[in-house]
């Protein structure tokens, strides 16, 4: 399995994201597609101090993607979106 720098690969903050963070406290992440529940949750609990209730991941499905006449795919990739213990937080999402 990849290193903790490798499992989390960027928090996604979109709009989306936004909106579930401010209604469930949830967070979303881009991983690596190996990466296992239990890697998500170790990997946050030792990179941010904090204490993961719930994971749940996604296999995100590759799109056609057209710019001019150029067509191409994207590429595939896992999401992970994460429930914290009440009362923790991850300073990215805030504000």
């Amino acid at each position: 399995m990849p290193a903790l720098h490798a499992v989390v690969v960027k928090p996604l903050v979109t709009e989306k994201s936004s909106a579930a963070y401010q209604t469930r406290k949830e967070y979303a992440f881009q991983v690596h597609p190996l990466a296992t529940k239990i890697d998500i949750r170790l990997a946050l609990q030792k990179l941010f101090g904090v204490t993961v209730t719930r994971v749940r991941t996604m296999q995100v499905r590759r799109h056609e993607v057209v710019r001019g006449r150029t067509r191409g795919k994207s590429a595939a990739w896992k999401k992970a979106i994460v429930t914290l213990k009440d009362g923790d937080s991850i300073a990215v999402f805030e504000g």
